[in-house]
């Protein structure tokens, strides 16, 4: 077979693999118009946004649910914004032999908060393993290795400009999409906090030990090794001229039911939710500034979306009441479900258990699966219930280190005593699937990347959708609501 025939199979079976079969077909659709170029990558509050929510409204219309937010299927979610503005602002490492221009973003980027310095002017030192007070330190930027938790910064110190670690399952992000923080807008205010904090892009690092007797490859492989970490100044002073701009502004979670039919059952309310938000524009990556976010997590709010539909279609009644939750504002620190836990649109006692759409990756096949919460009720019980005739395994979170648990809109519901759920697609360890997951996580997680075009598995997210299914028809019509075990702490 001669090169280009070996070319053209290669390709067909790449377009094949991502070509949705009969299962995810329609599924599929609302993928592709939730991920759209035209959606701008949904970021929280913006016009991208907004006409998502439409789309995600039209469709629960259209498969017989009834607005169940504060304003028809809208519950409006108050924000506060402090946006970095990288076009506005310099920074630069100033040392005797000249000046050197750092890219935002790019090779350096900045926590926003209020409160911050408009300028910043401090020498560099390497904080390695020395004593924490030492006055020396004081009004300095501490250089800390990022994944080392010995050095703690120094409350009379300038700020801190961490080298990010290079390993670990989620690398870390660069270019940075943006710098922004953005907190609920009944949120109390806190004292400012006039000490910057920085993030360098370890391609860069050694250009920073320049000129002080050690490199960066020199104390990264010490940390690494667990050994002492040595304390030196940074021949460089680091000097920045900085510019944020604070707006208020709303964007909408869409909660939508399916009333139950059992006269006393329908009064429970199985809680299935997803978030609607992504990165919107942001750097961009090979010419690409719309981050479209298509697993993450147009996917999972279409799977909600799916399964409405399905329900309407065959007519099926459930015994508890469904509520559908699309919330907000989950990349900006689970704000949506913050927000609708604190002011729920139904009796949070009414609410039995949440089901969680977030973390999962349809790019392998679905053999394992990792549910988040496993143990803490009885949810992970029904969960294996309806896994184990499908041929589906079911293992706790392999990874804790990680603290998926707590950075999805699960966990929101489990603050205020919702059992609740969580999944992630799982694997065996040093399978060619971790490969495939691993993957995923250093060149498409939270990038331009993820997009319409990368590849998938239909089989495998018309399997999970199937279970999802499985799953909260089970819920909805057991006799008895999921409960905490003993032992909790998330009992109530």
């Amino acid at each position: 077979m001669n090169r280009h025939r070996i070319l053209l199979l290669s390709l067909c079976c790449a377009l094949s693999a991502t070509e949705p079969n009969d299962a995810t077909r329609r599924w599929w659709s609302h993928v592709a118009a939730l991920a759209h170029d035209n959606m701008e990558g949904r970021d929280t509050g913006s016009e991208g946004y907004r006409r998502a929510a439409r789309y995600v409204v039209t469709q629960f219309e259209r498969a017989g649910l009834k607005p169940a937010g504060e304003s028809g299927y809208y519950q409006t979610v108050p924000l506060h914004v402090v946006r970095f503005l990288a076009g506005r602002s310099e920074i630069a490492l100033v040392r005797a032999e000249g000046v050197t221009q750092l890219q935002w973003l790019r090779q350096v980027t900045i926590s926003a908060r209020a409160g911050l310095p408009e300028t910043l002017e401090a020498a560099l030192v390497f904080a390695g393993d020395g004593p924490a007070d030492d006055e020396s330190l004081k009004g300095k930027i501490l250089v800390l290795l990022g994944g080392v938790r010995r050095a703690a910064p120094v409350a009379a110190a300038a700020g801190t400009l961490t080298i990010d670690a290079t390993g670990g399952p989620e690398p870390p992000r660069w270019p940075v999409a943006y710098a922004v923080q953005m907190t609920l807008a009944e949120t109390p205010s806190r004292p400012p906090n006039a000490q910057v904090a920085l993030r360098l892009n370890p391609a860069f690092a050694e250009d920073l030990f320049q000129g002080s007797g050690h490199t960066y490859a020199e104390v990264r492989k010490l940390a690494d090794e667990g050994q002492p970490l040595p304390r030196f100044a940074l021949p460089a002073i680091l000097r920045a001229k900085l510019q944020f701009e604070s707006v208020d502004l709303a964007s909408d979670n869409i909660v939508a039911a399916l009333p139950g039919a059992d006269p006393a059952l329908g009064n429970e309310y199985i809680v299935v939710s997803a978030h609607l938000d992504g990165y919107g524009f942001g750097e961009p990556w090979n010419g690409d500034r719309i981050y479209n976010g298509a697993f993450d997590d147009a996917a999972y709010v279409a799977t909600l979306i799916d399964f409405a539909e399905k329900l309407h279609d065959s007519g099926r009644k459930l015994k508890r009441s469904l509520l559908f939750c699309v919330v907000t504002g989950e990349e900006k620190g689970l704000l949506g479900s913050k927000y609708f836990t604190a002011h729920p649109t139904v009796a949070k006692e009414r609410m039995v258990a949440n089901i969680n759409l977030d973390q999962l990756r349809p790019i392998f096949p679905l053999k394992l699966l990792t549910t988040l919460a496993l143990e803490e009720s009885t949810l992970g019980d029904t969960v294996k219930q309806v896994a184990a005739p499908m041929g589906i395994r079911i293992q706790p979170d392999p990874e804790p280190e990680r603290n998926l648990l707590r950075r999805s809109d699960h966990f929101s519901f489990m603050q205020i005593g919702v059992p609740a759920v969580g999944f992630v697609f799982g694997y065996e360890k040093g399978s060619p699937d971790e490969a495939v997951y691993r993957r995923w996580y250093a060149q498409r997680y939270h990038s331009p990347a993820d997009d319409l075009e990368q590849p998938w598995d239909p089989p495998a997210a018309a399997r999970f959708n199937d279970f999802f299914g499985r799953l909260v028809e089970a819920l909805a019509n057991a006799p008895d609501r999921p409960h905490w075990k003993p032992g909790s702490q998330y009992a109530h």
